[in-house]
């Protein structure tokens, strides 16, 4: 299973939040990060998945769910899960990066420029598949 970076944070309560690192991306010069909840019952999730894995299954099709089915993807738990998704800035202090809420005027330019990112991957397989 592959390595997750996992941050945690403290809501305005005190209770712990912990967020995954999805991706990192620069956006006028500026970096930023794009984070995930991370559920509790997600460990949960991989052990079903691990315990009904069933190795034919994979070589029908390559769990992406833009595939055919005989069932639906909620049942095969092969699509993906809805999660919160969180946008902030990274700000170098020394040696340490520090993450700083994205200003709300700013947000709407944030997600054009990942949707960009993420339809110029997509665009990019395209490519490879012809």
């Amino acid at each position: 299973m592959e390595e997750r970076d996992i941050l945690v944070f403290n809501d305005e309560e005190g209770q712990e939040i912990q967020l995954e690192i999805l991706d990192y991306f620069e956006h006028d010069d500026e970096e930023y990060v794009m984070l995930a909840t991370i559920d509790d019952d997600e460990d949960e999730d991989e052990d079903y998945e691990d315990e009904d894995y069933d190795e034919t299954h994979d070589d029908e099709h390559d769990h992406d769910c833009d595939h055919e089915h005989d069932h639906d993807c909620d049942d095969c738990h092969c699509g993906s899960i809805e999660k919160d998704i969180y946008l902030m800035k990274v700000v170098i202090d020394g040696d340490e990066e520090k993450y700083v809420p994205v200003d709300e005027d700013k947000m709407d330019e944030l997600i054009e420029t990942i949707n960009d990112l993420y339809n110029d991957d997509d665009d990019y397989d395209d490519d490879d598949e012809e």
